[in-house]
């Protein structure tokens, strides 16, 4: 095949277009921005704006002082630029700026040109050779466009954050005065395992992992301070407040009554009352069955009278014994999880009528009933030290000298 028609050849296939339209895989490549993976992940695309971080001129003039202590205009770019980072860089827009930003790339004449310049470049002699080349075309074109969305993102998701990294920054430093008082300041070894746990999950080791962080323009030193500071004022709490927060078995068996366990974790034991409708009906015939499921309700004492209550009012009772809570339908079931051992459900329609449910146990697959517990005791005194930590440094806060320059 000669140059020309090989131009032929890739007009006659449409070149990009078709291409970007059937292949499901480059959609979600264009359209979907790479982000964290979990607690603790960095996003590990670098966005193509990396390279060393600068610090520009009066960077590190001091931009604040906190009981005399100065935190400076760089601490707070590069704490903007953690921020931005975990956001993803990408925003709730991304997907419709990314669709919009290639249709543009799509119907540019020179998206085209360039790709017949790409066949003549290469001698391309087959149809088999220009999709081959078409494809490789079409998923630099989407990893470009993708760097680039990425990259202003991350530059206006930076200068929106500089407020709230200030704010960080002000109460870190708060934080760790008052660690310095209470000699509970984390080791640099503390601190570094759980950087090299990041890392670790994400492949690297911590070396490798600070340069990833440098070329995606943020110091490892930021992410070490943020980490330090709260593991600091984790031990602050705890050496202030310990003894003064108490969990009692009321509080755990209170709290686990009112949480929804997991469908892996417990059975839940229901019985059901359903009001049948006629074939035909409207609205003044479901108005008036539900009216009578009401009746039933404020009658209802205990899973005992189920059977006693649907005879009364014409209905079915089933006793359907232990369910896994995935084997009902919603709303149903996000409603029995969390209600009471022994309570009756407020009446609901279904295909089959007008339902009234009842929770009458739950049980526990082996051993999870135990861990439960003592993952509530765990929740609750958190949750007690989570109140606490916050009082403490807002106590602080209003009197700490702060001056913003």
């Amino acid at each position: 095949m000669r140059t020309s028609a090989a131009i032929a050849l890739c007009a006659a296939f449409a070149v990009v277009t078709p291409c970007a339209a059937k292949d499901p895989k480059n959609q979600q490549a264009a359209a979907t921005p790479p982000g964290e993976t979990g607690t603790g992940n960095i996003e590990l695309v670098n966005p193509a704006e990396g390279g060393k971080i600068t610090k520009r001129k009066g960077a590190q003039g001091i931009a604040i002082l906190v009981n005399d202590e100065p935190i400076t205009a760089y601490e707070i770019e590069q704490r903007a630029s953690f921020i931005a980072l975990q956001s993803g860089g990408g925003g709730a827009d991304f997907k419709a700026k990314a669709e919009a930003r290639w249709k543009s790339i799509v119907q540019d004449p020179k998206t085209n040109e360039r790709f017949k310049q790409l066949l003549q470049k290469n001698n391309v002699q087959t149809q088999e050779e220009a999709r081959a080349l078409q494809t490789k075309y079409i998923k630099e074109l989407q990893g470009n466009m993708v760097a680039q969305l990425k990259k202003e993102a991350r530059a206006g998701a930076v200068s929106g954050s500089k407020a709230k990294a200030q704010q960080e920054l002000i109460e870190e430093k708060i934080k760790l005065q008052e660690a310095r008082k209470q000699n509970a300041l984390t080791d640099d070894a503390d601190v570094d395992k759980i950087i090299s746990g990041i890392a670790e999950r994400n492949k690297m080791n911590l070396e490798q992992f600070g340069k990833h962080m440098q070329g995606m323009g943020v110091d490892i030193n930021t992410m070490k301070a943020r980490f330090r500071a709260e593991m600091s004022w984790r031990e602050v709490v705890r050496k202030r407040f310990g003894h003064l927060v108490a969990i009692t078995e009321r509080d755990v068996d209170d709290f686990v009554a009112t949480t929804a366990m997991s469908d892996a974790e417990t059975e839940l034991q229901v019985q059901r009352i359903t009001l049948p409708l006629p074939s035909s009906v409207d609205q003044a015939v479901i108005a008036q069955r539900i009216a009578e499921a009401d009746t039933l309700a404020q009658r209802f004492q205990g899973c005992g009278s189920m059977g006693e209550l649907a005879t009364t009012a014409g209905g079915r009772h089933e006793d359907l014994g232990l369910r896994k809570p995935n084997t009902i339908p919603e709303p149903t079931r996000s409603l029995l999880l969390n209600a009471s051992e022994g309570s009756l459900l407020p009446a609901s329609v279904s295909a089959g009528g007008i339902e009234l449910w009842a929770l009458c146990g739950r049980k526990s697959e082996g051993g999870q009933d135990v861990s439960r517990r003592e993952a509530a005791t765990n929740e609750l005194r958190q949750k007690e030290f989570d109140v606490l930590a916050q009082k403490h440094l807002k106590d602080l806060r209003q009197d700490a000298a702060i001056e913003i320059r």
